[in-house]
């Protein structure tokens, strides 16, 4: 039941001007784009979330500018990508853009600040009743498109302006909260990328037990002297699911299930042994650090480590530690190597054991290499925690949105 004094109107009457990008005749061309200008934003500035990448700004003249009349924003406008794989997502223009123009995969939206307050308007965008109308009419063509005529009918809650204010000022305190969370991961992860640098090179030696630093060369070899990479087994459907097995049998996708952080806890699949005997796949042990090695999940670099003994995917790859390494500090370097650079122009994201084996490197001996790892290791928990830290906040802020902006929850003016 709606709250007294609230309504639900469409998006046009709370708007002053709903408009979609340039296209056709004046459309830039790609000659008519500079280095630098006014911004000329299309879809690919706007991620999943609905935060703006400065650094995939366009440039347009200030005469194509001004030709380009119908569809210049300005700062708190807001952006509304109405087209493609991250339709429905939207975003607020900021200070960097009082002057900028958008092509036609996204829609200026102004609020009419008579009817609704823009910032509040921005969030109820962002909201899961906003959203489930957007997903609702979306064909999931990459052709579907949200015109003009069916942006406007969207619906939208509206409370008294002095209430829509005080709902955006406590969310903003939820996004200043994120924002800053996001600040400390970046400068966390940029830390531990320096430390890397210098710990996993031998720039710099940390103390030993005695409190005296490392001395000693390091052994100037190849990372297959530290282990032993195999490519995983074919996975057949039939084994999906099952859940009565004994063996975890993993894919590139169980790499990004919410269990599995660091450490590979958790499988979608499992076989017996006699399954596992059948299909002869022989599991990687305990310690091995996996990773995908084709395709696009490839350049992600992500690395996981086994907690048992687990079957991988022929789309994977294991390194088993040998005992000249120490699982976290192969894991380590594994994480500091770009497998971006074994890549060739043109081909499918791919690595192969040979190369890998091959790559040439220094170590230390494993007394100096668990010194390494454990302080590189803590520098993952760190940032792990962060980001636990970022999720939560994200989380209690969505279900706060959801109260907030449908009335379950008043505020006081």
């Amino acid at each position: 039941m709606m709250p007294n004094g609230w309504k639900i109107t469409s998006l046009k009457e709370a708007t002053v001007k709903i408009q979609d990008g340039n296209y056709g005749a004046s459309y830039p061309k790609k000659e008519e784009l500079l280095p630098s200008g006014i911004p000329f934003l299309t879809s690919k500035v706007l991620g999943g979330e609905g935060k703006i990448n400065t650094s995939k700004y366009d440039y347009i003249s200030l005469e194509k500018h001004a030709e380009l009349k119908k569809a210049q924003i300005t700062t708190d406008d807001i952006l509304f990508t109405n087209r493609g794989a991250n339709v429905g997502t939207v975003a607020m223009a900021g200070k960097d853009l009082a002057d900028a123009n958008i092509g036609p995969q996204l829609t200026l939206i102004r609020a009419n600040e008579q009817v609704s307050d823009k910032k509040y308007l921005y969030l109820f965008m962002k909201s899961n009743y906003f959203l489930r109308q957007v997903h609702g009419q979306d064909s999931g063509s990459a052709m579907n498109f949200f015109g003009i005529k069916s942006t406007e009918k969207f619906k939208v809650i509206l409370p008294s302006l002095p209430e829509q204010r005080k709902i955006a000022k406590i969310l903003s305190t939820w996004d200043k909260a994120i924002s800053t969370t996001e600040r400390l991961i970046d400068n966390s992860k940029q830390q531990k990328k320096a430390l890397m640098q210098q710990l996993l090179t031998g720039k710099k030696r940390l103390l030993d037990d005695s409190g005296k630093p490392f001395e000693g060369e390091w052994t100037h070899g190849y990372l297959g002297d530290l282990c032993v990479f195999k490519g995983g087994s074919a996975f057949k459907e039939v084994y999906q699911g099952n859940s009565t097995g004994e063996i975890p049998f993993i894919k590139v996708s169980d790499m990004n299930l919410p269990q599995n952080g660091k450490f590979i806890c958790e499988a979608n699949n499992w076989v017996t042994k006699d399954i596992a005997k059948e299909m002869k796949a022989k599991g990687f042990p305990k310690g091995a650090v996996v990773f995908a090695k084709v395709g696009a999940a490839l350049l992600l670099n992500r690395r996981r480590i086994l907690t048992r003994e687990t079957i991988i995917d022929n789309n994977m790859m294991a390194a088993t530690p040998l005992d000249s390494a120490t699982t976290e500090f192969l894991y380590q370097i594994m994480l500091a190597i770009d497998f971006a650079k074994f890549v060739q122009d043109g081909a499918v994201p791919s690595v192969n054991q040979s190369d890998l084996s091959k790559f040439k490197l220094t170590y230390p001996k494993r007394i100096e290499q668990e010194k390494i790892a454990s302080v590189l290791a803590n520098a993952d928990q760190e940032i792990e925690l962060l980001e636990q830290q970022l999720a939560d906040l994200k989380q209690e802020k969505k279900a706060l949105m959801q109260q907030l902006l449908t009335g379950k929850r008043r505020v006081k003016i």
